[in-house]
């Protein structure tokens, strides 16, 4: 696997890799993590990749944080 990049973002850490024939976009934010990956032949090169992490897409990645927050909330303390 291979790093291609970082994108900056004040809420969460966000890399991005190449591997296997695929383009991968990690969101990290504290003990979770969420991974979308992505053929290569869906997007031209790298920088149509990045134009696609839109602000809206990232407020969709951070809701779905708080729903595994709350998911692992309710397992762990019963």
């Amino acid at each position: 696997m291979r790093v291609i990049g970082e994108l900056p973002n004040n809420f969460c850490k966000i890399s991005l890799f190449q591997w296997n024939e695929k383009y991968l976009v990690k969101f990290e934010l504290g003990l979770y993590e969420q991974t979308f990956k992505i053929d290569e032949y869906e997007v031209a090169d790298v920088n149509e990749l990045k134009s696609l992490i839109s602000e809206e897409f990232i407020k969709k990645v951070m809701n779905r944080f708080d729903e595994m927050h709350a998911d692992w909330g309710e397992i762990a303390l019963g």
